[in-house]
């Protein structure tokens, strides 16, 4: 990976924002929540009538533009993460079911795949949240129930191959179980693929909390969130760009950070690709 410039890139940006979220009480400036009326739509400190006590501004309400930026990412982040880990072990379990077992297993889970593929992520994410109400756990939920059907259908493809390899047989001589087999050979042999994918995946599901929370379907507020301060800025956007302009570069340096940084690992954990460097 570090001799591939975009994957550490990538890196270095994940883990900027990763340290951003975990260290944030100490990194930000100010609390995200205080209220401050006589310092509202106070622009950069680079511009006219900034101040470098407020580097990137503040919003309409007087609040830090830096700091709920900073705070911010946590939820984002945790979202992400979180619903990424649900989604994956229930489509890597399903699929690895599917295509070991075969069958009527195989034909139910594939044609529950396909109508959860039927139903849009974001129109399913509102339906849901709409009846559920808005908070962090069931953002959590719809994303890791909404998303599992890519781990599963990639999965299936991979097991369905690996199944008929020399080194399944050889572990089936000797009297492995279909678990150990499973979890032991199989799973470590399309770890690269199943990489790509929850890469992909985390940098969808932040764009798509970003987008629930700007259409105030996210984590209620006051709570900072990246979309939520997007949507708060837009009516601004002549007066105090700054709201709105610093979070939707946040949100776009974050999720091409983890795109970069998610080639990369496919980079280094596909071994027909390093082959193929080598001749």
């Amino acid at each position: 990976m570090l001799k591939k410039k975009s994957a550490l890139i990538g890196f270095v940006i994940t883990i900027f924002v990763l340290l951003m979220a975990l260290f944030a009480p100490y990194v930000a400036p100010h609390d995200p929540e205080y209220i401050d009326l006589g310092m509202k739509l106070n622009p950069p400190f680079w511009c006219q009538g900034g101040s470098f006590s407020y580097l990137l501004g503040t919003d309409s309400l007087g609040r830090d533009v830096l700091s709920r930026i900073i705070y911010g990412s946590q939820k984002s982040l945790f979202v992400s993460f979180a619903s990424t880990i649900i989604s994956s072990i229930i489509g890597v379990t399903l699929g690895m079911v599917s295509g070991f077992y075969g069958g009527k297993v195989d034909s139910i889970i594939s044609r529950l795949g396909d109508i959860q593929l039927a139903f849009p992520l974001i129109l399913l994410s509102i339906a849901v949240i709409a009846v559920l109400g808005t908070s962090t756990l069931n953002l959590i939920v719809v994303f890791g129930i909404s998303n599992w059907v890519v781990y599963a259908k990639v999965t299936r493809g991979a097991v369905l191959s690996a199944k008929e390899k020399e080194y399944v047989e050889a572990a089936r001589s000797i009297g492995c179980s279909n678990f150990s087999i499973l979890v032991l050979h199989i799973l470590p042999n399309i770890f690269a693929s199943l990489i790509v994918i929850a890469t992909l995946s985390l940098a969808g599901i932040i764009i798509s909390e970003s987008s629930l929370s700007f259409l105030g379907l996210g984590v209620p507020p006051p709570k900072p969130t990246w979309g939520g301060m997007l949507s708060e800025g837009r009516q601004y956007i002549y007066d105090g760009w700054w709201v709105a302009t610093f979070p939707g570069l946040s949100i776009a340096m974050t999720v091409l950070g983890v795109n970069l940084f998610g080639d990369g690992l496919r980079d280094a954990y596909d071994p027909k690709l390093s082959v193929s460097k080598l001749k």
